[in-house]
């Protein structure tokens, strides 16, 4: 009778476990040539919460990524539109991903002047991010709580929207720019979350996490992340949002 009750329990646990595993999964999008490599995006749900939504980059990428001619800043040929799979349109705010790089970095000169990339997840569609072109709605400030404490807007930026920068990040405290996170804005609604990282600091990271800076009031109800990762493994750079929380409207 105890060996009984002893494989009963065991098969139990097993069962329990297959269960817990089931209830998280991880579901990919659609791949998109990044110079000579690729990027895709990924998001994690348990039981159709977001864990983590995360742009994946391969080496590739990181090793092909060209070097600018002098002075060059923009070029749109370096801008790349990274979709999102269906369950992270369903489970979070976000519609998709605007990755840049930055050969040259850009302005403010001597801070951000190191090559990197700009990584804008995108609480609008590609299209609406297309008409953002209207200077009156792209200089119009956010209301005071909706975007986090210490950030300073920057001018607005035609097709992208207005950038908020913390103002106690490292880089504009006398450090290095390595990495950073901003957001965004256009007609004074925030529009995106931006992790900005230097092709030094992807190349030669393999675990990171910082807390992303928070605001006090939400436009809208959902899940937003509180976490943001860089994790390196298997020929792949991850740059993840994690730490999911539920919020209200306010």
């Amino acid at each position: 009778m105890k060996k009984v009750m002893i494989l009963i329990v065991a098969a139990s646990t097993f069962m329990f476990a297959c269960d817990k595993d089931k209830s998280e999964k991880t579901y990919k999008s659609d791949e998109t040539t990044v110079f000579g490599g690729k990027a895709w995006s990924t998001i994690t749900v348990k039981d159709d919460v977001p864990q983590q939504i995360s742009l994946v980059l391969n080496d590739a990428v990181l090793n092909s990524a060209p070097a600018g001619t002098p002075g060059e800043m923009h070029n749109p040929a370096n801008d790349f539109i990274i979709p999102l799979a269906p369950k992270a349109l369903q489970t979070t705010l976000f519609k998709f991903i605007m990755l840049n790089w930055n050969p040259n970095g850009h302005e403010p000169e001597h801070i951000y002047t190191l090559p990197h990339f700009d990584m804008h997840f995108y609480q609008t569609s590609v299209n609406e991010v297309m008409e953002y072109t209207d200077q009156t709605k792209l200089n119009s400030e956010v209301p005071a709580g909706y975007i986090p404490a210490n950030h300073i807007s920057g001018p607005g930026v035609p097709m992208m929207g207005k950038h908020y920068i913390d103002a106690t990040s490292g880089e504009l405290n006398g450090q290095t720019f390595t990495q950073t996170f901003l957001y965004g804005s256009y007609d004074s609604k925030v529009v995106f979350y931006e992790p900005m990282i230097t092709l030094d600091f992807l190349k030669n990271t393999t675990n990171f996490e910082r807390s992303v800076p928070q605001p006090t009031k939400f436009e809208k109800a959902g899940y937003y992340p509180t976490k943001m990762k860089v994790v390196k493994y298997d020929g792949v750079t991850e740059i993840i949002l994690s730490a999911f929380t539920k919020r209200q409207a306010s």
